[in-house]
């Protein structure tokens, strides 16, 4: 039986954030026999099922269903990684290795041995500790200039988010800006790396940030690698296209200027809805993501993440070239990205271009391309490529920053995975965003 002592310790170091230190100290309270027992049959079990069908990808795949030190935005302790550099003295370990060293001990959900009575009052303890997901019943009314809770209910499943109206929003058609957020992350930690508050309210324009639970994955990643959500009307994408329609019903917004954008697993997703529904985004940012499609299952998402074989990569390749989307995309992708390989910006690239190529009528001329090259003062350089269309309109841009990692460039350091060395990928978006309208080509 575990004594109060133990309790408050364990509660003491979750509160910190060193989840696992508090693990520990559970664990210890158990009959040392029973402990070993449990450990060795339950690391066995979750090294072998992680490879088949675990539902995270996150931290230069050595995240796999692990849980996440909990910590406040913005501080050293929010990821394996900070401002898209490795923790120092991290050393690189196998997806079996870690699987083995973060699963000994715990239950194949992933909670630790104990008692039932103690193991609720774990779970709640730790999911409180972790970066906040939106709790309920801490809903408010959306108002012009705030940051506010709210909760969609779906027949495809529910999600919490966070939406921001700028404290010029009156009523008006304003555009709506979704922001996926990557692993470990949530809507605060994401809205204050990219800064897109700010630009809201600025520039005037509505942000919802849908938030992925780990309910849904133990690392707060959305699904993109799962066949059943990169389905129209159904899965991930069902959900999140219709928060997008509500959102937009209820505050009467501008259904021809909605834009999707994201970073690393919610880049990939943007891609997802962009291919399921472009009939709802007027344009797409992915930023340190993956193509639609690439991958049916945790195997084929580590081959893509690593690079792949062929023009798709992964497991998926010949499906994923069936995918193609009208959608007009801008793309961001570091150079020394080790946690999704840069090759796969092509990737992502070449199943937009698939759908001009499929869309037009070839005439000599008709499209162009530029490049251009650049560096942000005492920051990054970057490599442009934009691609015209037949009338001359910018239908993609890619943007290979030199020397970056797995980060959103140009973000605030206030957020995780960031990189302030620029260029602005948020600034660069919103420009290409606001180019594009719904069914109408360019805003003029």
């Amino acid at each position: 039986m575990i004594d109060a002592r133990r309790m408050e310790e364990a509660t003491r170091l979750t509160r910190a954030g060193k989840l696992h230190e508090a693990m520990a100290i559970l664990q210890g309270a158990l009959p040392e026999e029973r402990s070993q027992e449990r450990g060795q049959k339950r690391s066995e079990e979750a090294a072998d099922n992680a490879y088949c069908g675990g539902t995270t990808f996150e931290g230069t795949c050595r995240v796999i269903d692990e849980e996440v030190p909990a910590s406040k935005p913005g501080s050293d302790q929010s990821s394996p990684h900070r401002n898209g550099q490795p923790s120092a003295g991290a050393a690189p370990s196998s997806a079996f290795d870690e699987v083995r060293k973060t699963t000994a001990g715990t239950t194949p959900g992933g909670d630790i041995g104990l008692p039932s009575a103690w193991r609720e009052k774990w779970r709640q303890l730790r999911d409180a500790m972790a970066q906040p997901e939106q709790a309920q019943g801490t809903y408010e009314a959306a108002r012009p200039g705030a940051f506010t809770a709210g909760h969609f209910t779906h027949h495809a499943g529910a999600r919490e988010y966070k939406l921001y109206l700028p404290s010029g929003y009156h009523g008006q058609a304003l555009p709506l800006v979704v922001m996926l957020h990557g692993c470990t992350q949530n809507p605060d930690d994401f809205a204050a790396g990219t800064d897109m508050n700010r630009l809201a309210e600025e520039q005037q324009f509505c942000v919802l940030y849908p938030a992925q639970p780990m309910t849904a994955n133990r690392s707060k990643c959305w699904n993109w690698f799962k066949a059943e959500d990169q389905q129209r009307e159904g899965g991930e994408p069902a959900i999140l296209a219709g928060m997008t329609r509500q959102i937009i019903d209820t505050y009467e917004l501008d259904s021809s200027r909605v834009y999707v954008a994201g970073l690393s697993a919610g880049g990939a997703m943007a891609t997802t809805l962009a291919m399921t529904y472009p009939d709802l985004y007027a344009a797409v940012g992915v930023h340190s993501g993956l193509p639609h499609g690439v991958a049916q299952s945790l195997p084929d998402a580590l081959g893509a993440m690593q690079g792949g074989t062929g023009p798709l990569g992964g497991g998926g390749m010949s499906r994923a070239s069936e995918w193609s989307s009208e959608v007009p995309a801008i793309i961001f992708h570091g150079d020394h990205d080790t946690t999704v390989h840069p090759s796969n910006a092509d990737r992502v690239a070449a199943q937009y271009a698939a759908s001009r190529r499929a869309g037009e009528t070839p005439r000599p001329g008709s499209a162009r391309v530029t490049v251009e090259q650049g560096k942000v003062a005492s920051g990054h350089g970057y490599t442009r490529t934009t691609h015209h269309d037949a009338k001359g309109e910018p239908r993609l841009e890619q943007w290979r920053v030199t020397g970056a990692g797995h980060a959103w460039a140009g973000g605030s350091a206030k957020g995780s995975y960031t990189d302030p060395r620029g260029p602005d990928a948020s600034g660069e978006m919103l420009r290409f965003f606001h180019q594009h309208r719904q069914g109408k080509g360019r805003v003029s």
